[in-house]
């Protein structure tokens, strides 16, 4: 039935026809197969030539001249037969039953349909054009991800991290902090606090959690280590660094350099450091009984390559504050 209708309507999807027919005004369409649809609105246009100056309808009719080798024109003499014939096959598509939307026409798989499809998919005309279109999304992806990673903060955030990293008294302290952070296993050992239980859904076992025991914190085995730790590597380096302070003294009568200059120098610092260390805790010098051997043994212990570890950490922030000194020359 469906090879009478008109090309153009063959062509369409059913919701092409199904949006055609609600324009132009063709009612009862539910529940209509394609075919019958095809041959429902073909009459209908057919009858109502009125439409040709509808954007959508307009191909129906251009199709249909096409077919019959001349302009859109209805023919009086022809006219009546056509219409009782297209009446009565609309009476009989709507009088049809109503089966499954999705089912397909038999003449969809026609070389005409496949045809049809073929020319609705956009494709590139040159391989050029592939080419221009791949590094036009490129581009754009390009520019996408380097405008969330502006908006993000993160290059502020790393320049000022950095910058904050960047001088003599960071070093310092960051080395200090990874001495505390071996000494702390030393005089704050961990304890069982509580058990994470296995997810068996990521695959994972009982996990003991332990804290470190802060009721060491009353006890002489915390404060003896520490309290030597604290004069050994901070009190006296600083002391001497802030009396003997060589930076204060060269910056005297310049404004400029005086402000640059260090309230205790770092360099003096870590000769200090490095001094009182080699003879705390390798020549074994008590100062008259003031210090616990004990002491100095478990801190030996637990910092990182004992008192050979503090001297090299003394190194690396004299030789910073030289080569920042130098710097600032």
């Amino acid at each position: 039935m469906s090879s009478t209708t008109n090309s153009f309507l063959r062509g369409q999807r059913k919701t092409d026809l199904l949006e055609l027919a609600e324009e132009v005004g063709l009612q009862n369409t539910d529940g209509m197969k394609k075919n019958d649809l095809e041959v429902a609105l073909d009459g209908y246009l057919t009858e109502h030539p009125n439409y040709s100056s509808n954007p959508k309808a307009a191909p129906f009719y251009q199709s249909r001249a096409r077919a019959i080798g001349s302009p859109v024109k209805k023919d009086p003499a022809a006219g009546e037969p056509k219409k009782r014939r297209a009446a009565k096959a609309a009476e009989q598509a709507i009088s049809a039953s109503a089966d499954d939307d999705s089912e397909l026409p038999s003449s969809s798989g026609t070389p005409g349909r496949a045809l049809a499809l073929a020319r609705r998919i956009p494709l590139p005309s040159t391989p050029a054009d592939v080419a221009r279109v791949v590094d036009e999304r490129t581009l754009a992806l390009r520019e996408r991800v380097s405008s969330l990673y502006e908006e993000s903060g993160i290059r502020e955030v790393t320049y000022n991290t950095r910058d904050t990293l960047s001088t003599v008294t960071s070093i310092i302290l960051s080395i200090a902090a990874f001495e505390l952070y071996h000494l702390r296993k030393e005089v704050l050992p961990d304890r069982y606090a509580f058990t994470i239980p296995a997810v068996k859904a990521l695959g994972t076992s009982d996990y003991p959690v332990e804290v470190p025991d802060l009721f060491f914190t009353l006890t002489s085995r915390f404060w003896y280590p520490v309290l030597l730790w604290t004069f050994t590597s901070v009190i006296v380096p600083t002391i001497f660094g802030f009396y003997f302070n060589l930076s204060a003294a060269h910056s005297a009568g310049n404004r400029k350099r005086s402000q640059q200059s260090f309230s205790v120098d770092p360099l003096t610092f870590s000769i200090a450091k490095a001094v009182i260390t080699y003879v705390i805790y390798q020549q074994g010098v008590t100062f008259g009984g003031w210090v616990d051997q004990n002491s100095v043994a478990r801190i030996n212990s637990a910092i990182y390559g004992g008192w050979k570890g503090v001297i090299t950490g003394a190194f690396i922030s004299g030789v910073a504050s030289f080569y920042d000194a130098v710097l600032r020359k």
